[in-house]
């Protein structure tokens, strides 16, 4: 398990333990084990909870930058004796941290001088046509003249139709200069931007998200936080961790537009963990290939891995083959889910049903306490939501399947049958009221943005979540396996009866 995720969930258990969480007494299922900053206890956001988490978040950007083929290509290509000099000329001219230019570089274009996106961006910094132009690069078109062919019917001098070739002159306007593509000419220009948004905004992290989103984005985000009770001198990570669905909606709302849009929201944490990989590359080699590998898409390792569930399952993690082999298990990998729905927050409609053969209601321990722990967050958040509503427990359709049936997830394309691995399981969100689904779904991104938990909506079967937990975050989530069980027993143990004694 990675070092800052072993400190992570430490750091849950110092903080249930010091923090007033649900009452013990409650009549549902509390884990004694938590997640800081989930959910709920976002409001009140400490500075050691925001510490916590916003290093979560920089780390949870691994999978966004080494699913890439190119990732390892690109480092190199960044590290190049020409681009370095390039990058430190900029920051002794602009005082922005080369490191910072060189991240950027790596995520935009992984070091291209040549690279265009569909949208438009193009070079090394993938900088927009109106940017380039307003911080000085050249763009110059030329309108020009050709020839070209058409074909068109006419009739002959006999009345018949045929086919004729006529040539006319097209005017067209053609580029001619762009210097966007020219990294000596696009590292100093996006060096200065950078320098100049960091002076106006107060803050590099603010600069930096406003290359991705624009100065207009930034504005009405400040302006929303603002109104959402937060200072001009609060914090991309601040601002970020600061909204849910029950308090600073506004902003929640606004954050959850832009995720859907781009995802900029996220771009200052990927930059920073872009830092962080790109000195790995230099100092450990070894290690920046180990996590090239380990973030591979083993169904067809020449494309990016579509979500992380793809990227953290192998082909050795499918080991379920048949129901017989899952019937026979002697109990050692996996483990029957409490079905107790007002207790757990979850219900099992698993396809089959679950009585009298019981092998569909198993998983791996993580994967039961995962369930237990995203039915808990969701279920605290609703009752501040609507705090007068009843909690419908969510419904799981699928734990465990062996490999010789069709997943019922019918997940599309080459991705592995992964319900063998006993990892993961999906929720079906077509049953719950709007309110609680918008909990649900906000504890999911809580979760993933925490580095724990990777989820992805069936194409074929809409409204189903696929979900699974990191493999860092096993541990901790059958961990929470224990207490339910635990809890679970105790709540179906009959009380010991003391006999009365003789007068």
């Amino acid at each position: 398990m990675p070092r800052f995720n072993r400190y992570l969930i430490a750091l849950a258990v110092v903080l249930s333990a010091a923090s007033p969480g649900a009452p013990s007494d409650t009549a549902y299922f509390v884990p004694t084990h938590r997640l800081p900053g989930i959910g709920s206890a976002r409001q009140p956001l400490t500075d050691e909870t925001l510490a916590a988490r916003t290093e979560a978040m920089i780390q949870s950007q691994t999978f966004g930058i080494m699913r890439e083929p190119l990732a390892e290509q690109g480092a190199a290509r960044i590290w190049s004796s020409g681009l370095q000099r390039l990058f430190h000329e900029a920051e002794r001219r602009t005082g922005f941290p080369a490191s910072t230019l060189q991240a950027m570089a790596f995520i935009e274009s992984w070091g291209v001088a040549s690279a265009v996106s569909p949208a438009g961006p193009r070079g090394i910094m993938q900088m927009s046509e109106a940017t380039g132009k307003r911080i000085g690069l050249r763009i110059v078109y030329s309108t020009r003249r050709r020839t070209v062919k058409t074909q068109v019917t006419v009739r002959n001098k006999h009345g018949k139709l045929v086919t004729r070739t006529k040539r006319h002159k097209e005017t067209y306007t053609a580029m001619v200069r762009d210097d966007r593509l020219k990294p000596e000419k696009a590292i100093p220009a996006a060096a200065e931007y950078l320098a100049g948004m960091e002076q106006r905004y107060g803050g590099r992290d603010w600069a930096i998200w406003a290359y991705h989103c624009g100065e207009g984005c930034i504005s009405e985000f400040k302006t929303v936080a603002r109104n959402a009770g937060l200072d001009d001198s609060a914090s991309v990570a601040k601002v970020f961790f600061s909204c849910s669905p029950v308090w600073n909606r506004e902003l929640s709302q606004a954050i959850h537009a832009q995720m859907e849009r781009d995802y900029s929201p996220t771009y200052w944490f990927r930059v920073m963990r872009a830092e962080q990989l790109l000195r790995m590359y230099l100092e450990d080699p070894i290690e920046f290939h180990d996590l090239v590998e380990q973030y591979k898409y083993a169904a067809s390792p020449t494309q990016r891995a579509p979500d992380r569930l793809a990227a953290w399952l192998k082909p050795q993690d499918l080991i379920f083959q048949t129901s017989d082999h899952i019937k026979g298990e002697d109990g050692s990998k996996l483990v029957a889910a409490p079905d107790d729905p007002e207790f757990f927050g979850y219900r099992l409609g698993l396809s089959g049903g679950v009585d009298g053969d019981n092998w569909r209601a198993k998983a791996m321990p993580s994967t039961i306490g995962t369930m237990a722990y995203i039915a808990f967050e969701t279920r605290r958040l609703y009752a501040e939501m609507r705090p007068d509503d009843a909690f419908v427990p969510l419904d799981v359709t699928a734990l465990v399947v062996p490999t010789g049936d069709s997943p019922p997830s019918n997940l599309q394309g080459t991705r592995l049958p992964d319900h063998a691995s006993g990892q993961v399981f999906d929720l079906s969100l077509s049953s719950l009221p709007p309110g609680e689904e918008e909990c649900l779904q906000f504890v999911l991104d809580d979760l993933g943005w925490n580095g724990s938990l990777g989820f992805i909506e069936d194409p074929a079967a809409k409204q189903t979540m696929h979900i699974g937990c990191s493999p860092s975050s096993r541990d901790f989530f059958a961990q929470i396996y224990q207490e339910a069980q635990t809890a679970w027993q105790d709540r179906h143990t009959p009380p010991t009866t003391v006999p009365a004694v003789a007068q």
